[in-house]
Protein backbone atom coordinates (compact mmCIF):
# COMPACT_ATOMS: atom_id res chain seq x y z
CA UNK A 1 0.00 0.00 0.00
CA UNK A 2 1.06 3.69 -1.09
CA UNK A 3 -0.26 6.92 0.68
CA UNK A 4 0.75 10.05 -0.30
CA UNK A 5 -0.36 13.06 1.26
CA UNK A 6 -0.67 17.07 0.45
CA UNK A 7 -2.44 20.06 1.42
CA UNK A 8 -0.79 21.22 4.30
CA UNK A 9 0.33 24.86 4.63
CA UNK A 10 0.07 28.06 7.38
CA UNK A 11 -3.49 29.06 8.23
CA UNK A 12 -4.40 31.72 10.84
CA UNK A 13 -6.73 30.31 13.87
CA UNK A 14 -10.46 30.45 12.48
CA UNK A 15 -9.16 29.27 9.32
CA UNK A 16 -9.79 25.98 6.89
CA UNK A 17 -7.53 23.38 5.43
CA UNK A 18 -8.50 20.55 3.89
CA UNK A 19 -5.82 17.69 3.59
CA UNK A 20 -5.68 14.75 0.46
CA UNK A 21 -4.20 11.68 0.65
CA UNK A 22 -4.24 9.45 -2.48
CA UNK A 23 -4.12 5.84 -1.68
CA UNK A 24 -2.89 2.82 -4.15
CA UNK A 25 -1.92 -0.83 -3.42
CA UNK A 26 -4.92 -2.49 -2.37
CA UNK A 27 -5.50 -6.01 -2.62
CA UNK A 28 -8.65 -6.08 -0.58
CA UNK A 29 -12.31 -3.94 -1.09
CA UNK A 30 -12.38 -3.93 2.47
CA UNK A 31 -9.78 -1.07 4.73
CA UNK A 32 -10.21 1.62 6.93
CA UNK A 33 -7.64 4.95 5.98
CA UNK A 34 -7.15 7.42 9.09
CA UNK A 35 -5.25 10.85 9.99
CA UNK A 36 -3.15 11.12 12.83
CA UNK A 37 -0.58 13.81 13.46
CA UNK A 38 1.71 14.52 15.66
CA UNK A 39 3.07 17.62 17.00
CA UNK A 40 6.77 18.23 18.17
CA UNK A 41 7.90 16.38 21.27
CA UNK A 42 4.44 14.48 21.56
CA UNK A 43 3.81 10.76 19.96
CA UNK A 44 0.87 10.38 16.94
CA UNK A 45 -2.59 10.71 17.83
CA UNK A 46 -5.39 10.00 15.97
CA UNK A 47 -7.78 12.19 14.27
CA UNK A 48 -10.30 10.63 12.28
CA UNK A 49 -10.76 7.32 10.35
CA UNK A 50 -13.10 6.02 7.74
CA UNK A 51 -14.34 2.23 6.21
CA UNK A 52 -14.10 1.51 2.59
CA UNK A 53 -18.00 1.16 3.49
CA UNK A 54 -17.91 5.32 4.98
CA UNK A 55 -18.20 4.57 8.82
CA UNK A 56 -16.06 7.35 10.07
CA UNK A 57 -14.96 7.92 13.84
CA UNK A 58 -13.94 11.06 15.15
CA UNK A 59 -11.15 12.04 17.97
CA UNK A 60 -13.29 14.43 20.50
CA UNK A 61 -10.94 16.87 19.96
CA UNK A 62 -11.91 17.83 16.58
CA UNK A 63 -15.29 16.55 16.51
CA UNK A 64 -18.07 19.20 14.50
CA UNK A 65 -14.50 21.02 13.35
CA UNK A 66 -13.27 18.12 11.26
CA UNK A 67 -14.69 16.13 8.46
CA UNK A 68 -13.17 12.78 6.55
CA UNK A 69 -14.32 11.38 3.51
CA UNK A 70 -13.10 9.07 0.80
CA UNK A 71 -13.37 9.19 -2.90
CA UNK A 72 -13.24 6.08 -4.31
CA UNK A 73 -13.50 7.10 -7.97
CA UNK A 74 -9.92 8.94 -7.31
CA UNK A 75 -8.53 6.85 -4.80
CA UNK A 76 -8.43 9.68 -2.25
CA UNK A 77 -8.70 10.06 1.39
CA UNK A 78 -9.81 14.12 2.38
CA UNK A 79 -9.82 15.87 6.09
CA UNK A 80 -11.51 18.97 5.49
CA UNK A 81 -10.24 21.17 8.46
CA UNK A 82 -12.16 23.66 9.70
CA UNK A 83 -12.38 26.15 12.76
CA UNK A 84 -8.63 25.45 13.37
CA UNK A 85 -7.11 26.18 16.48
CA UNK A 86 -3.24 26.97 17.25
CA UNK A 87 -3.46 23.34 19.14
CA UNK A 88 -3.89 21.80 15.59
CA UNK A 89 0.02 22.36 14.54
CA UNK A 90 1.36 19.18 13.64
CA UNK A 91 2.35 16.94 10.94
CA UNK A 92 -0.60 15.17 9.87
CA UNK A 93 -0.05 11.44 8.45
CA UNK A 94 -2.43 8.87 6.22
CA UNK A 95 -2.45 5.70 7.89
CA UNK A 96 -3.71 2.58 6.74
CA UNK A 97 -5.62 -0.10 8.44
CA UNK A 98 -8.36 -2.98 8.54
CA UNK A 99 -11.65 -3.06 9.13
CA UNK A 100 -14.11 -2.01 11.98
CA UNK A 101 -12.79 1.63 11.63
CA UNK A 102 -9.73 2.68 14.81
CA UNK A 103 -8.10 5.49 16.19
CA UNK A 104 -5.15 2.98 17.68
CA UNK A 105 -1.76 3.77 16.04
CA UNK A 106 -0.87 0.19 16.66
CA UNK A 107 -3.82 -0.97 14.33
CA UNK A 108 -2.21 1.12 11.27
CA UNK A 109 0.25 -0.94 9.41
CA UNK A 110 0.41 1.45 6.25
CA UNK A 111 2.12 5.05 6.26
CA UNK A 112 2.24 8.23 4.35
CA UNK A 113 5.24 10.69 4.72
CA UNK A 114 3.27 13.76 6.17
CA UNK A 115 1.93 16.94 5.35
CA UNK A 116 2.78 19.73 7.74
CA UNK A 117 -0.24 22.17 9.06
CA UNK A 118 0.37 25.05 11.03
CA UNK A 119 -1.84 27.31 12.93
CA UNK A 120 -0.52 30.81 14.18
CA UNK A 121 -2.55 33.42 16.28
Amino acid sequence: VHLLESGGGSVQSGGSLRLSCVASGYTTDFYTLGWFRQAPGKGREGVAAITSDGGALYAPSVQSRFTISLDHARNTLYLQMDKLKVEDTAMYYCGSSNPPVTLRYPDYGYWGQGTQVTVSS
